[in-house]
């Protein structure tokens, strides 16, 4: 301890030591203490020191440092002095009073001793199993050094967490910190852990991470909150942006729903806070990342549905339109819902009704274009209402359509400013860019669709008071050769490059705008003229963009034009031009500067208003027309021919082609057809072989049936014959009970009917005692009761029938079934006995009724009534009756059956007893049978009294 209060202290005798002596000692004292108290204190000051001397501290001290953390470990105080020694060692913290050249420099010892640090993976993989300790002196440093050492060696540092086992996982329990200080740190720690990693990217998305963040920017306040709302964002940005997966795993998950509450605007919405800003705009830049035009279209269609259906693009065209908006949070709102609505039908039809809270009210398109065409807004507001313009109409025939029947003379409303009225105003405005802006926009109303073309060729504008108007594509035409008007309006490289991509976008594959354009005698020389000059730098742009016209004029020629066809303007090209200086002139479009930076994405990004030259969509048809173009201009007339008789035989081909594809439509409907009766008729088939086969079965059985009485009614003789008859017994009498058991189940639901027909009387008592005129009713219910009573007797007779059949079944069967049949025959009896005393019962109470009936008296409209409705009762008991009486006839027939049956049975058994006789068995009768068991009866009850 002495030595250190020498060393902290300073020497009172003798000269001081320099910092360098001091670390040397400090690394000694370190590295051979055994006293864990002296390294604590040893590191304390080494930690003091290593901000002065950083470059030292860190050459001398960071292995020393490094065992401390692998050894020292139970000691959390250590630790933390370890853990902040190599923080400063590796990060310095004032970065931002130092120069450039000297943080350069302290950057370069940072990255050189973080690339020492984890030379050894195990020390990262040490510092990851540091962060699970709770304690704030260790967790705290720990964090700050890993988010260091990722600031260095990010790719290296992330490498080697990807491959430590729950290494992610420990790093996103940060987020459940308790202390805002750590979870905030832990966010920093996680947007250098995201950069440029999609592998680590999905892990931390699939660790939660976005339910974690999103209810941290909920509880901080959403865009009302502060820094660490803020960092929450970017870490969103990181984990989304260019990453598919997590694109989807976010959609899927329903987190845009929770993006919704972010942009509810008050009213007042001035003073907004420089966060606020900050946040708002981080969100929005969220939104886009979403539905980036280079995601994937189905991911981008999926998440503009959703965005719609969840109010969130509501929600923004009411920031849109809302006032005291912050200029730069009205821009980024704008590009957002252009790409929201960007190739979404029903996002661009809900935009297109979208009104501004004016009076009278305005649709939201008119008012952002009258930002766009007006000069006096800012830059990047105007760039963005373009933008916001191009995505309505991207691949929105309807939308195009709309804005171009705003031009024609058939929708003008004079009281009413319209998009076309504006876009016309700009294009020909004083306003260079304006001008530039309303051409392009103008070309995105007429993009892929020649209906919208060929309509704005009926345009018809008006110069000057008493000259007559002129058509639109006149008018633009006009403007380009008139340079010297054009020259002292401003910039006439801007106004003359939108006017001719405007015209080259109306003209393509459009011949009857190439016929209007070569019908004035002026157009032709002035585009050769123009190609054929040697003019500046500046110049050579509108050079190529002429020679694209004039190429387009070529190749989408129709010949209709006698002094203008496709033959005549290629010598034309040849003489005053020369195919090569063309075709070099050409060239001029996609070798510019602008061009490329133009190319790369569909959002006009300029740093500058002259720099605005290109279009995205009109990089593409020049990409497209070039080549073609070129080789239209260098073919002859001979290959034209040919390449039109090689056409002509193409389409004809094609016609061909087109009548077999038809032909072979059909012959796969009718093949289909054919199909589906081949099925039917095989299903039909297997129906009709099942039914075969049970018929088949069932004929078998009768034949059977048929054998078995054969076999029974011969007279073959012998023990095997005996044997055969007594098996055939036994299967005759196994038919004779199935045959019994029909013939119960027809007893029971002639019971069944019957009480059916109980209720039915009951319902004629009630009707007998509303009934007014009792005496012409009461006729026919008699009628109906005698029929009843004869259906009773008939079911009696059933009764008694079932009865006999079943005695004469039992006395077929075994001996010891006698007494089972006894009472079974009892039971019925006793049933038959009760069905009587009902039907008796039911006699007497219909006659008394039918008494009743004849006494009452009441009104005779009422009586009528009951009359039909006793009439149409009577009517279906006689449906009922003959039902009755066809079933009873039916069980009477099958009746027969059974006691001939039976009768043959009994005939049978009398021979097979006489055969017995006949070979000298002794056969008792059953009168002997009756005569012993009453002898056996009698013996048991002179037992019994003797007993």
């Amino acid at each position: 301890m002495n030595f250190f209060r020498g060393v902290i202290g300073g020497q009172q005798a003798g000269a001081q030591p320099s910092g360098v002596e001091t670390i040397q000692k400090l690394c000694d004292r370190v590295a051979s203490s055994t006293l864990l108290e002296d390294r604590r204190d040893a590191v304390r000051a080494l930690k003091s020191l290593s901000k002065k001397y950083r470059m030292e501290v860190g050459t001398q001290a960071m292995d020393h440092l490094i065992r401390i953390l692998q050894t020292d470990s139970s000691d959390s105080e250590i630790l933390g002095y370890a853990l902040d020694t190599l923080y400063n060692i590796i990060c310095s913290d004032e970065e931002e009073e130092q120069e450039d050249t000297q943080r350069r420099q302290e950057d370069d010892i940072g990255a050189q001793f973080s690339e020492r640090f984890i030379q050894e993976p195990e020390n990262v993989t040490l510092l990851l199993t540091m962060l699970e300790e709770f304690d704030f002196h260790v967790r705290w440093p720990g964090v700050k050094l890993l988010t260091a050492l990722l600031k260095c060696q990010c790719a290296q540092v992330q490498g080697i967490i990807l491959v430590s086992p729950m290494g992610v996982s420990r790093l996103m329990d940060l987020l459940a910190d308790s202390r805002e200080v750590i979870r905030n740190d832990g966010l920093l720690l996680l947007q250098q852990l995201t950069k440029g990693n999609a592998a680590i990217q999905k892990i931390v998305a699939f660790e939660n991470a976005f339910e974690r963040l999103l209810d941290i920017i909920t509880e901080e306040g959403t865009s009302d909150g502060g820094i660490v709302v803020e960092d929450c964002l970017l870490l969103l940005l990181n984990l989304l942006k260019n990453n598919s997966s997590n694109q989807n795993f976010f959609k899927e998950g329903s987190y845009i729903q929770r993006m919704k509450p972010w942009f509810e605007v008050g009213d007042d919405n001035s003073g907004w806070s420089a966060q606020k800003v900050t946040n708002l705009h981080l969100m929005l830049q969220l939104v886009r990342v979403m539905v980036s035009p280079v995601n994937s279209p189905g991911a981008t269609a999926s998440c503009q549905k959703a965005m719609f259906q969840c109010g969130l693009l509501q929600q923004l065209c009411t920031i849109l339109m809302a006032t005291g908006v912050p200029a730069d949070i009205l821009t980024e709102t704008i590009n957002t819902v252009s790409e929201v609505i960007r190739g979404s039908q029903v996002n661009q039809d809900y935009f297109a009704s979208v009104n501004a809270p004016s009076n009278p009210p305005r649709p939201a398109i008119v008012v952002l274009l009258m930002s766009m065409v007006n000069e006096r807004q800012p830059f990047v507001l105007r760039c963005a209402v373009l933008y916001c313009f191009q995505c309505f109409l991207y691949k929105n025939q309807k939308g195009q359509g709309e804005i171009v029947a705003t031009l024609l003379p058939s929708t003008i409303d004079a009281n009413s400013i319209s998009a076309g009225q504006l876009l016309c105003g700009g294009l020909f405005s004083a306003d260079s860019l304006s001008n530039w802006c309303a051409a392009v926009a103008l070309g995105h109303a007429l993009q892929d669709n020649l209906t919208q073309k060929e309509q704005l060729l009926r345009v018809q504008l008006a110069t000057s008071l008493g000259k007559p108007p002129v058509s639109l594509l006149q008018q633009c035409t006009n403007i380009l050769s008139q340079g010297d008007k054009i020259s002292r309006r401003g910039s006439k490289v801007q106004t003359r490059v939108g006017l001719l991509m405007l015209l080259c976008t109306w003209m393509s594959n459009c011949p009857i705008a190439v016929t209007h354009f070569l019908h004035n005698q002026d157009n032709v020389p002035f585009l050769t003229a123009q190609i054929s000059e040697n003019l500046g730098e500046d110049e050579r742009l509108v050079q190529g963009l002429c020679a694209l016209l004039l190429g387009i004029c070529i190749y989408y020629n129709d010949n209709s034009l006698e002094n203008y066809t496709k033959e005549k303007l290629k010598q034309l090209i040849e003489k005053r031009i020369g195919k090569e200086n063309f075709v070099e002139k050409l060239g001029f479009i996609t070798k510019h500067e602008l061009y490329s930076r133009a190319a790369q994405k569909p959002q006009p990004a300029f740093s500058a208003p002259e720099h605005m030259l290109f279009d995205h969509e009109f990089t593409k048809l020049v990409k497209e027309l070039e080549g073609v173009i070129t080789k239209a201009v260098h073919k002859s007339s001979e290959e034209e021919k040919k390449e039109e008789e090689v056409k002509k035989t193409l389409e004809q081909h094609d016609s061909i082609v087109t009548q077999y594809k038809e032909l072979i439509r059909e012959q796969d409907a009718q093949i289909n057809e054919l199909k589906e009766q081949m099925c039917t008729l095989t299903s039909q088939k297997d129906q009709m072989q099942n039914t075969i086969t049970q018929q088949l079965s069932q004929i078998q059985q009768h034949k059977d049936q048929y054998n078995v009485l054969k076999l029974k009614l011969g007279k073959d003789s012998g023990q095997s014959d005996s044997g055969q008859v007594n098996g055939l017994q036994l299967e005759e009498l196994t038919l004779l009970r199935e045959e019994l058991e029909e013939l119960r189940k027809q007893h029971a639901l002639l019971n069944t009917q019957l009480a059916e027909r109980d209720t039915l009387i009951a319902n004629l008592k009630a009707e007998g005692v509303q009934s007014p005129d009792g005496l012409t009713a009461a006729p026919e219910n008699t009628e109906l009761l005698k029929e009843l009573e004869s259906l009773r007797g008939q079911v009696q007779t059933q009764a008694a029938e079932i009865s006999q059949l079943q005695r004469e079944r039992q006395e077929v069967q075994t001996r010891t079934e006698a007494l089972a049949a006894v009472s079974g025959e009892a039971a019925d009896l006793t049933k038959v006995t009760e069905l009587e005393n009902r039907l008796s019962a039911q006699t007497a109470e219909t006659n008394r009724l039918q008494e009743e009936v004849r006494s009452l008296t009441e009104s005779r409209a009422a009586m009528e009534k009951e009359r039909a409705a006793a009439t149409s009762t009577a009517t279906i008991l006689q449906t009922e009756k003959s039902k009755l009486q066809q079933e009873v006839a039916e069980s009477k027939k099958e009746q027969d059956d059974l006691l001939m049956l039976l009768a043959d049975q009994d005939q049978k058994i009398l021979s097979l007893k006489q055969r017995l006789k006949d070979l000298g068995e002794t056969i008792e009768d059953e009168d002997d049978l009756d005569a012993r068991d009453q002898f056996d009866d009698d013996d048991d009850e002179e037992e019994e009294d003797d007993e």
